[in-house]
């Protein structure tokens, strides 16, 4: 993928190297086990914005803290919004992103949902360079490791009035993460919250922005205590249709191979999601993308006319759904196995985001110091 530069990213970013990084050897420790955002590379982006200046004051500097006024209005307004992808090291040292104009693009629409400025994608593109420059060696390798990125945008002005922020700030920060599963992919159980939604018809459950995570806690909680690994939210209005989890898309596979997935407003649309219906669709699969009831699941698993479910997202990529437990009825048994379709499409996915197999559709995209511009 070769995307043009524009004047906003021709700007010189400056560069302010941490003067105390970590070790190699602390840094050997650490990718030996990362775990998942427990650790964090040494160095952030750091943009800002203002009315009257747009986008200016690129930077890379030393990982740290962020001074903020109490009456920030991101403290008080949760005007914020954030972007979640991986780097991954192929077998040649070489470094790549997976589909990131896409998220530079999400990133947009959050950020014209939240009343924030929208940052231009080359300029996107270019902080993720911009750090993985300074921090290439945080990019573990080997098994399905990773280097995930947040970028994140908040409204940093000090104001107590309800309006848009005039005063932004954007980060990007990192962390090595491991393998999602340990010891293979295991299907999950998950609980169906009948109580609580996730996101309100017409509100902001299509942006990557916190409170839509805050809401999904306690629900999440509710899934634990059912002994479930996630919950799965039905939409705000009737509360009949499925939605998507706390933080993955789902989807579901009918015995001629067709795929479904929910469509509706208020879910976020996931990039790995629509890779993998792509993926699907390349082999012939039909795609259905429309309300679907619970009810059509239940009655479609019971009839046989649904034989897989999975949740899928960047950080774990696909995880298959053995059990749907509710309050009154459970779809499935929790030592189901991972339908076939389902890790079938993983295996494709994730031999193209570490360089295993062809990239046909251009997904691809080269963050290092080789990388063209």
């Amino acid at each position: 993928m070769s995307l043009p530069l524009t004047d906003v990213t021709a700007q010189q970013f400056e560069v302010l190297r941490n003067p105390a990084p970590r070790s190699d050897e602390e840094r050997a420790e650490i990718l030996a086990a990362p775990g998942f955002g427990q650790f964090f590379t040494d160095h952030m982006v750091e943009i800002h914005w203002s009315e009257r200046g747009s986008w200016h004051r690129p930077r890379v500097e030393p990982y740290g803290k962020i001074s903020l006024d109490p009456a920030a209005a991101v403290l008080h307004y949760s005007q914020e919004i954030f972007e979640g992808l991986k780097a991954y090291r192929h077998a040649d040292g070489s470094i790549w992103s997976f589909r990131p104009d896409q998220n530079g693009l999400r990133l947009q629409r959050s950020a014209r949902r939240l009343a924030l400025p929208e940052l231009p994608v080359e300029l996107f593109l270019e902080s993720l360079k911009q750090l993985v420059a300074q921090d290439a060696a945080w990019v573990p390798g080997g098994g399905e490791t990773s280097l995930y990125l947040r970028p994140f945008m908040f409204a940093a002005e000090a104001f107590l009035g309800v309006r848009a922020a005039r005063k932004v700030y954007y980060f990007v920060i990192a962390s090595p993460a491991g393998s999602y599963f340990k010891g293979g992919v295991k299907p999950v159980s998950i609980w169906l919250s009948t109580e609580y939604a996730r996101a309100a018809h017409g509100g902001t459950g299509a942006a990557k922005t916190g409170g839509n995570y805050a809401a999904s806690l306690l629900p999440q909680q509710e899934a634990y205590e059912h002994g479930c690994d996630q919950v799965l939210f039905l939409d705000a209005l009737e509360g009949k249709y499925l939605e998507e989890l706390g933080g993955m898309n789902i989807v579901l596979v009918k015995k001629d191979g067709t795929l479904l997935t929910p469509d509706s407003d208020s879910i976020l649309a996931g990039i790995t999601r629509d890779s993998l219906l792509q993926l699907a669709a390349d082999r012939g699969h039909a795609i259905e993308r429309r309300p679907i009831t619970v009810d059509e699941w239940r009655e479609g698993a019971e009839s046989g006319e649904i034989v897989e479910a999975f949740a899928c997202g960047t950080a774990a990529v696909v995880s298959p759904i053995a059990q749907l437990k509710a309050k009154d009825f459970t779809i499935g048994s929790p030592d189901a196995p991972a339908g076939e379709l389902t890790m079938s499409l993983r295996k494709e996915l994730t031999d193209i985001q570490y360089g295993r197999a062809e990239d046909r559709h251009g997904w691809l995209y080269r963050l290092d110091a080789e990388a063209s511009r």
